[in-house]
């Protein structure tokens, strides 16, 4: 009798690179390589230098999403509220004559205020974060109406954080790459001054991360049973870090109502999947193994994500019958959501059969 043994049975390749840590980042890079591929990177230039200075703009939704949904462990749909609020904010002092610099604390305020108003409900009112997060945003959106007077404000006449460094940069720009390069100078400069910006607010809260405020505010996402153990009320670090998220959203917002030139009161619709988006491509590129490293991946995933729509809104496909099939602006959406789900699916896979 023949000693043998059973050998585990070889798996498929496509099983194998759906188990793969690259799984999920070929989703992402995905329409990248695509749209190079099909409309060069040279032609494309300013839709890569577009989608990033968007992505920047739009950053700090990301690392606030990041506070709530991974710090707190606190679902938070208010932002969906407080970004266009933080727009509303913007153009209205910008209208009336204020420093268009004033409107990025002003902003921020007015969203951490809020962002505090949903954790209130939710602590004291013994309401769920969901339910009560949805409760504020549909209220902003009667208080964005009636602070605006309208549903939408335009902007691209008037100064903003942008307007004094414009043409002294442009000159440059032409200076030293030539008239053709005259057409990316906004984006650059938005890239540059929004870069700034985000590097100042991530730094400023990786800071705070480390205090004995921050570390509690972390812990409370972790065990608020441990913190009310010690002594401390974790009610009090959870509206507090709403608070910043929301602060965050809010300043993500005046920016990019300067940035597009105008505040929307429906500009905030569906914010909360571009904001998972941006934390799980994030997470998918670069895993955080510290809060320094998770708010740096929520930006680039953010960055990512926005490079990943742009381009998948750009390929252009010939159909069998001869028809062009191309992503419409008005399908972002529906992009983002099958985005997030494969990405999720896709890590998922791999966390139950153990990939790396």
């Amino acid at each position: 009798m023949s000693d043998t043994t059973a050998s585990p049975p070889t798996q498929k390749p496509l099983a194998r690179l759906l188990q793969s840590r690259i799984a999920p980042i070929l989703v992402v890079i995905l329409p990248i390589i695509l749209a190079l591929f099909l409309i060069g990177g040279t032609n494309s230039l300013g839709i890569w230098l577009g989608a990033t200075a968007t992505g920047l703009s739009l950053a700090l939704v990301g690392v606030g999403v990041y506070i709530t949904f991974r710090i707190l462990d606190f679902p938070d749909l208010t932002i969906d509220g407080t970004y266009p609020l933080g727009a509303a904010f913007a153009a209205i002092m910008i209208i009336n004559g204020y420093s268009p610099w004033l409107t990025l604390p002003a902003a921020f305020v007015m969203g951490g205020l809020f962002g505090a108003i949903t954790a209130v409900i939710a602590t004291k009112f013994k309401i769920h974060s969901l339910l009560a997060s949805i409760i504020v945003a549909t209220g902003l959106v009667s208080i964005n109406l009636r602070l605006m007077g309208r549903a939408n404000i335009p902007l691209l006449n008037e100064a903003t954080i942008f307007s004094p460094f414009a043409p002294g940069f442009r000159e440059f720009v032409v200076a030293r790459f030539g008239d053709e390069a005259a057409r990316h100078a906004n984006n650059l400069l938005t890239i540059l001054l929004v870069g700034v910006i985000i590097i100042l607010c991530k730094l400023a809260f990786d800071r705070f991360t480390r205090t004995e405020i921050g570390m509690a505010m972390r812990a409370t996402g972790d065990n608020r049973k441990m913190i009310r153990a010690l002594g401390r009320n974790p009610d009090y670090f959870l509206i507090m870090g709403v608070a910043i998220s929301n602060a965050m959203v809010g300043l993500a917002g005046a920016i990019v109502a300067q940035f597009q030139g105008f505040a929307d009161v429906n500009m905030g619709l569906g914010l909360i999947i571009s904001g998972l988006a941006a934390v799980i491509v994030g997470e998918t590129l670069l895993p955080p193994t510290s809060v320094q490293r998770a708010t740096l991946s929520a930006i680039i995933g953010m960055v990512m994500y926005r490079i990943a729509i742009a381009a998948a809104l750009s390929l252009r496909f010939t159909l069998p019958g001869g028809q062009t099939f191309r992503v419409e602006a008005t399908d972002v959406k529906l992009a983002t959501a099958l985005l997030v789900l494969i990405v999720l699916w896709l890590t998922n896979v791999r966390k139950k059969r153990g990939g790396r």
